[in-house]
């Protein structure tokens, strides 16, 4: 037991009320449990209850053990003067300050109920629920599902929110880095961000009619240009750097990119040739973002393919067998799904703009699910989804709930924790 359990059965009722009494012997009724108390002072507030039938408006405190009170200092706490009732789960103090009414809860709790959150917090498969999460139906899904979506897209939008204070809202900027640590999903993300930021988006628009110019940047703040070469195309990406990096004062990136674990078609040369096609032919990425209307047309323009050397090439200076290399459709969707809905979301919250909320949320309506390893495991475990919507508000459940272990805050948890009759078992 613990006291974020104790406060979730109070919440909702999870025990026997029938026949309620007080420690003290006086007849309890609880009309309505209180509101969670989010600033200082009581657990409960504006609680509505009656004992022997006189009818009290207050506070409630909820401890695991009735001197929880005296260890808590609650006794010289101006905010808990008005608490007009004491909810525990074991009574182990009989006096208690001003004679505040308790209530010991321990043997009217459903026992299943306890047993199956122990198991679930010490549970090491890939949800605590494992077991029962796809016996909550359809209904439950879905419900939970959208709200989790928001939930999501709003954790991201904070997140680029104190991107977006420090460029002073920039928004081309903000599409740039975000797209740009994208092209490095997931490996060497940080790194491909880095780079983003020590190359202005103004750069880019200048240079953007020169292909060779740009990856020589985008290569050389990545320190892949400091060998001495023989193959004539790294020595002229190399002399192009070297030029690039002096005219414009380019300061050095420190974040390494890596070649290990990983598919060759993801290696860190590739995606850096792909993000340098995708510049030449977007300009004021933002606008272009804003005035696309469909998922087609956004796949259209990130559909883009490494330069020449590239299709015979992996690393530098080692030939291997003729492969186009060209973004494919699930990279093109994954930069979508991270990197532009996201950013059209924080806009129109920010502006606010609905329509671009309700564009946000309709491409991915409109997109098909993510494969990942994620999303494969909620497949093992019988919850599968159709649409790209779908398979974020799983992978929000998944990190912020299931792996932190807050299945009181999950609905499906908060479903399957409910007993059939709240009585004691």
């Amino acid at each position: 037991m613990t006291e974020k359990l104790l406060q979730f059965i109070w919440k909702h009722r999870y025990f026997n009320q029938q026949g309620l009494e007080l420690i003290s012997g006086e007849k309890l009724t609880i009309d309505f449990p209180g509101e969670i108390n989010t600033d200082q002072g009581p657990d409960f507030i504006n609680a509505r209850i009656r004992i022997n039938g006189q009818y009290w408006v207050g506070n409630v405190e909820l401890h695991l053990f009735s001197s929880g009170w005296e260890k808590h200092s609650h006794s010289n706490d101006r905010n808990y003067r008005n608490v007009m009732l004491h909810v525990v789960w074991k009574q182990d103090q009989l006096e208690m300050d001003r004679n505040i009414p308790q209530l010991e809860l321990y043997h009217r709790i459903p026992r299943i109920m306890l047993d199956t959150y122990e198991s679930w917090m010490h549970n090491p498969s890939f949800v605590p629920c494992e077991l029962s999460a796809s016996q909550t139906g359809n209904q439950s899904w879905e419900s939970w599902a959208s709200r989790l979506l928001i939930l999501r897209l709003n954790r991201k939008m904070n997140h680029i929110l104190d991107s977006l204070r420090m460029n002073q809202y920039h928004w081309e900027e903000q599409l740039w880095w975000m797209i740009a640590a994208n092209f490095g999903n997931p490996v060497n993300a940080i790194a491909f961000e880095s780079i983003a930021r020590s190359i202005p988006y103004s750069l880019l628009a200048k240079h953007r009619q020169h292909f060779i110019q740009l990856e020589a940047m985008f290569m050389g703040q990545a320190n892949l240009l400091e060998k001495n070469f023989r193959d004539p195309y790294p020595v002229m990406l190399k002399r192009e750097f070297i030029f690039l990096k002096k005219k414009y004062g380019l300061k050095k990136v420190y974040e390494p990119v890596h070649f290990l674990r990983m598919r060759p078609e993801n290696f860190p040369t590739i995606r850096l040739s792909q993000l340098a096609a995708f510049c030449t032919q977007a300009t004021a990425i933002f606008n272009w973002m804003m005035e696309c209307e469909s998922i087609h047309d956004l796949r259209k323009k990130l559909m883009v393919k490494a330069n020449d050397y590239w299709h015979n090439h992996y690393i530098f200076e080692k030939t291997s067998l003729f492969r186009e290399k060209m973004i494919g459709s699930a990279m093109c969707d994954n930069i979508i799904i991270n990197s532009i809905i996201p950013l059209l979301y924080t806009y129109g919250k920010m502006i606010p703009d609905s329509g671009a909320i309700n564009k946000a949320i309709r491409w991915l309506e409109q997109m098909p699910p993510e494969q990942n390893q994620l999303i494969n495991g909620w497949k093992r475990i019988g919850i599968s989804v159709k649409k790209a919507s779908g398979s974020q508000a799983l992978t929000e459940l998944k990190k912020q709930f299931c792996d932190q272990r807050k299945c009181l805050d999950c609905e499906i948890g908060n479903r399957l924790l409910q007993p059939v009759q709240a009585i004691s078992s």
